[in-house]
């Protein structure tokens, strides 16, 4: 198991910023590739970044490139996703996930944290 724990969603006008961060309690992230993800209400859940285990390589889906930064602090067992020129259509739970050593730009990984919510404002 590798519990992660989502924080810094909130509420932001249309073009501001947000850090989120996933903390894993008790178990070290660093064999483990990490990705957001985001479900907006009545959407599927979608993919929004990952990272591999040693923050080298990053991958991005469509809507958020050039907008989203995804990192991680493997010594604070902690993954960040920066969110800039944010938009209404981000609005949604955001979820980090991992999943051991390879990393996959879409659905397949293991572990879930509870979410933390995003809305953007027009």
């Amino acid at each position: 198991q590798v519990p992660l724990v989502e924080s810094g969603g909130g509420l932001v006008q249309a073009g501001g910023s947000l850090r989120l961060s996933c903390a894993a309690s008790g178990r070290s992230i660093r064999s483990y590739a990490m990705a957001w993800f985001r479900q907006a209400p009545g959407k599927e859940r979608e993919f929004v970044a990952a990272i591999n285990w040693s923050g080298g390589a990053t991958y991005y889906a469509d809507p958020v490139k050039g907008r989203c930064t995804i990192s991680r602090d493997n010594a604070k067992n902690t993954v960040y996703l920066q969110m800039n020129s944010l938009k209404p259509e981000d609005t949604a739970v955001y979820y980090c996930a991992a999943r051991y050593y390879t990393v996959v730009a879409g659905m397949g990984y293991d572990y879930w944290g509870q979410g933390t919510q995003v809305t953007v404002s027009s």
